[in-house]
């Protein structure tokens, strides 16, 4: 890349006010000071929503921030970037939170933005940037030089960046940088630590028995490739990451070790059944997309989770497949989507990434991180009845600091007498939802409960290690304190998975016409318990789904399914009038059943996020799966206690 960059395009500013916008698109310049206000929390559901998610190269240009919504409104159309001829975007805090998907960026990129600044960036977000070869800057001075027609040294673009990620920079992005890096072949973990002598993490540890052997040391802050146990996309990226792949190594490129890479069809899966997607025309789309995947799974030995015969629907969620059936404790997984820490439950390193970094790995090996710092989340005591480990992510979401965007990057360690006493699906939705915290990954040290689910779940007889556990003296960059005990059943009003208040704080009824169980988050076997639970007791107390609300219980997995069959809850869930959905992202990603289809609609959804338009036009709370389920009975907004409570004193 150039020493200097000299920016002639104009500069687009995410204003909180939707008439600035249009004034931009419009033509008419707008100053810094003019634009006011600047959105926080632009999402890559608002840059590219999964409806214009049906291309992988450099049509996504049309699209970007077609979902941006201000004042209530999204007033940026298709095409408006690349007519209006802008090259800077300007926003506020946690910029390109959510999902892990490329399409963001290279949308962007290929509209003609080459610089975004932020207050604040998402991780994997910003990795996607440099991936690709967008600048980034969290320094608005910046925006003055531009503006005076002075060239920006590249320097400018480095600072507070690690050694690995300005070479990634200075080579224009990550392939670029790949082809002229060594990539000796990896080699089975380290046995024991570089630096015994130090106190560790448990996440600092398996980095470093997974480092590149080139890495002199693994630093906080210090960025490195690791070797990667499992390497895994989906069928919305499958596509992108061959794409990319070919573009940089050739087709046919040399995997490294095809057996350990997985590609899941389950985001587009229920296509047929989803109201924008037949409406709009996106099914070519669709079809485009998954000849992709099919075409990468044909053209290389990999494995393949494929979509179910007969019906509509696959073998199950990405997520939650690594989990059953891959991943084991102290490995490495990376894969193209923000919820793969979902498999951390397991005391393993699992992290989302980018379709440049996923495309990278299937050659060398090797996935590019940088070595995070570690938050430690106590929480002591025990849970109260009723409450589950989506409560506590909710409350630990509506926390100031986090809101703050103070955890972007680091690794939640759970830990604490509650947590020792959860199973591992409850587990997995606290490190699932480390996406929503703006976490690097979670995690919680394998312990008995570990080894039972990976003998019963697996038929793996598995031994812990020693060395799976943080050290006594380790750094943390904070420890949370929680009493469980203080935790009530949650919600998260719509919009943001951070609104987060307590069910119990509600000041009017809240009337649903929508109830949704399911996705990754909420589609386990521990989870499908509590909506047995509920609809039961629902049912002998003369209670069924109420007539203005259609509840919608969709399986993780198949496995799940055939746990609810042999358990006896089929039944169940048909009598009380729910609607069961085989496995696949489903309405989680606004492809599915259960997704909204008019901005009047309200939802109660137990799945992960409820960013504007990610489950359809309208508005989506979020909840516990008890309370999805005690809401779909009573028709609004309710806990299973309160429901209870109520029927004692009719």
């Amino acid at each position: 890349m150039d020493k200097t960059i000299k920016f002639t395009g104009r500069v687009l500013y995410l204003s909180q006010d939707p008439a600035c916008i249009s004034a931009q698109l419009a033509g008419k310049p707008v100053s810094r000071a003019q634009a006011g206000a600047l959105r926080d929390n632009v999402s890559t559901d608002e840059i590219t929503p999964v409806t214009v998610m049906m291309t992988y190269d450099e049509r996504l240009g049309q699209y970007p921030y077609v979902g941006f919504e201000a004042g209530g409104i999204k007033p940026i159309g298709p095409n408006a970037i690349k007519r209006g001829g802008f090259q800077i975007t300007v926003a506020g805090k946690r910029y390109g939170k959510g999902s892990s998907r490329e399409s963001s960026p290279l949308a962007e990129l290929s509209a003609g933005i080459k610089l975004i600044i932020a207050e604040s960036f998402e991780r994997i977000y910003l990795q996607n940037c440099d991936n690709i070869g967008i600048l980034t800057s969290t320094d608005f001075s910046l925006l003055e030089q531009i503006e005076a027609g002075v060239a920006i040294p590249i320097e400018a673009f480095l600072t507070g960046r690690d050694p690995l990620t300005q070479q990634v920079i200075r080579s224009g992005g990550l392939l670029a940088y790949s082809k002229t890096a060594h990539w000796p072949a990896p080699s089975a973990p380290t046995a024991v630590a570089r630096d015994s002598g130090t106190p560790r993490t448990l996440v600092e540890k398996i980095i470093e028995r997974h480092l590149h052997p080139d890495a002199e040391s693994a630093e906080r802050g210090q960025g490195v490739f690791i070797a990667a146990d499992w390497r895994f996309s989906h069928d919305y990226f499958t596509g992108m990451c061959a794409h990319l792949m070919h573009r940089a190594f050739g087709k046919p490129a040399t995997l490294h070790d095809p057996d350990s890479i997985i590609v899941f069809q389950d985001h587009l899966v229920l296509a047929a059944q989803s109201e924008p997607h037949v409406r709009g025309g996106l099914l070519p789309g669709v079809a485009h997309l998954t000849e992709g995947h099919h075409a990468f799974a044909r053209t290389y030995p990999v494995r393949e989770h494929g979509e179910l015969l007969g019906m509509p629907g696959s073998e199950g969620i990405c997520h939650a497949l690594m989990a059953e059936q891959y991943v084991l404790p102290g490995q490495v997984a990376a894969g193209t989507d923000s919820h793969t820490p979902h498999a951390g439950a397991l005391g393993c390193l699992a992290f989302g990434a980018g379709a440049t970094d996923i495309a990278n790995s299937w050659v060398t090996g090797y996935v590019r991180c940088k070595v995070p710092e570690t938050l430690r989340i106590e929480l002591s005591g025990a849970l109260r009845p009723g409450v589950t480990a989506k409560d506590v992510v909710l409350y630990l979401l509506q926390l100031d600091s986090i809101k703050r965007g103070e955890a972007i990057g680091l690794v939640f360690e759970y830990g604490g007498e509650a947590v020792r006493a959860m199973p591992v699906d409850e587990r997995a939705t606290l490190t699932n939802m480390v996406a929503e915290l703006g976490g690097f990954t979670g995690i919680v040290e394998p312990d008995a409960r570990t080894v039972a689910f990976l003998k019963e779940r697996r038929g793996v007889d598995f031994t812990l290690q020693a060395w799976m556990c943080s050290d006594p003296g380790a750094h943390y960059r904070n420890v949370i304190r929680i009493d469980a005990a203080t935790i009530s059943p949650m919600l998260a009003r719509p919009g943001d998975p951070g609104n987060g208040v307590a069910a119990n704080a509600l000041d009017a009824d809240v009337a649903v016409n929508i109830a949704y169980g399911g996705s990754c988050t909420a589609g386990k076997r521990e989870d499908f318990d509590f909506y047995h639970e509920v609809l039961q007791w629902g049912l002998a107390h003369g209670l069924k789904v109420s007539t203005d609300t259609r509840l919608f219980l969709q399986f993780g997995t198949m496995e799940v399914r055939r746990y609810c069959e042999a358990q006896g809850y089929l039944p169940v869930f048909e009598q009380a009038g729910a609607t069961l959905v085989m496995p696949g992202c489903g309405s989680c990603a606004n492809c599915g059943p259960g997704q909204s289809s008019s901005v009047d609609d309200v939802t109660i959804s137990a799945i992960n996020r409820n960013f504007p338009g990610r489950s359809g036009p309208g508005n989506v709370w979020l909840a516990s799966p008890y309370t999805v389920a005690a809401s779909a009975l009573r028709g609004k907004i309710t806990t299973f206690e309160a429901l209870q409570r109520v029927l004692a004193h009719a």
